[in-house]
């Protein structure tokens, strides 16, 4: 069955310089509108939910503009609230070959979202109408309003009977100096309000600061993420292993955990037109399948597919249907459909 599924989060513009031009070099920038809620709020719509967002945008032409964004994505706008005067941006520079691509901030603390009062949302009654609530660590590093907010939220939807979704997703230029001291009490609420967490080995390690004498990768995965789950009685557990390869094509190796056991999809190797908003592709896979009851061995095949399928779309937003992705789990896309 469907369900009603919302994101809390900011909406930010993303302006882009066409091509692989520098921003010193180009006269001219596409604009979007983006974030971590936007894009699996969207994704999920994709999928048959019921997508909201929950946030807040200012009341003039410029959040006029997102809303309609928004609406023509497929999410629900009803939680949207309007106030403030601004919108965070972020400039973005395509990479090319050994230069990476480049993302500046600008004007993100004074934004509307990030700037709305504590109880600017009625979180009780939002609560009562949805099923899922998402939520990333990105916002959370935001400021102590905001994170107040989060643990209201989630608070709030776990009293009603739904399901919290925390994506660790630690920047930790975000939370400045002493960032891992600083940001652990807050991931750590946060892990014990959820019910499926993204994350992998780094999280616990830095964010949660556990210790491993494991060396590997994949070794330090399965000895810490079993502890992060029962420690905070997590029911699952997902998120990916990425490589480059030598002829500068991406590796993506998806996992999940749980009911004690590890499940990893197929590694797929592939070409990247666009990384931004593949991470939201793969975590909107893994609660689609959730939500569904499916396997593990589904889900994370399906989830490791859509992230693929992100890298290859222009925008942070993901795009793909389901009928999409499963048709790349299958190897059966063609140079050409008709």
């Amino acid at each position: 069955m469907p369900k009603r599924i919302a994101a809390f989060g900011e909406v930010m513009m993303r302006l882009q310089v066409p091509g692989y031009e520098l921003l010193s070099q180009s006269n001219t920038l596409q604009y979007s509108f983006s974030g971590t809620g936007v894009n699996v709020s969207a994704a999920l719509t994709r999928f048959g939910h019921t997508g909201y967002l929950v946030s807040t945008l200012p009341d003039h032409s410029v959040g006029d503009a997102a809303i309609a964004y928004l609406r023509k994505l497929g999410i629900t706008a009803s939680f949207i609230r309007r106030d403030g005067k601004y919108v965070g941006m972020y400039f973005l520079e395509n990479g090319f070959g050994a230069r990476a691509s480049r993302v500046t901030y600008t004007n993100r603390l004074e934004s509307s979202f990030n700037t709305a009062a504590e109880d600017a949302y009625d979180f009780a009654s939002i609560a009562r109408e949805i099923d899922v609530v998402h939520f990333c660590g990105i916002t959370l590093a935001m400021n102590d309003t905001v994170r107040s907010q989060m643990k209201a939220f989630a608070q709030a939807v776990k009293s009603a009977g739904g399901t919290v979704v925390f994506d660790c997703n630690y920047r930790p230029s975000l939370w400045g100096e002493g960032a891992y001291e600083k940001a652990r009490p807050y991931y750590e609420d946060m892990l014990g309000l959820a019910d499926i967490v993204m994350m992998n080995e780094k999280d616990a390690l830095l964010t949660l600061g556990m210790s491993t004498d494991k060396q590997s990768r994949r070794e330090q995965l399965i000895d810490l993420i079993p502890a992060v789950a029962v420690k905070y009685n997590i029911r699952a557990i997902a998120g990916t292993h990425r490589s480059i390869n030598g002829d500068n094509t991406h590796a993506l190796q998806g996992f999940l955990y749980k009911d004690g056991r590890f499940t990893f999809a197929e590694p797929l190797s592939f070409a990247v037109h666009d990384r931004i908003g593949a991470g939201d592709a793969y975590t909107s896979g893994i609660i689609h399948g959730e939500t569904a009851g499916w396997t593990p061995e589904e889900t994370v095949a399906f989830a490791a597919a859509a992230g693929m399928l992100a890298h290859t779309i222009v925008g942070d937003t993901p795009l793909s249907s389901e009928s999409d992705i499963r048709k790349a789990m299958a190897a059966t896309v063609s140079d050409v459909e008709r």
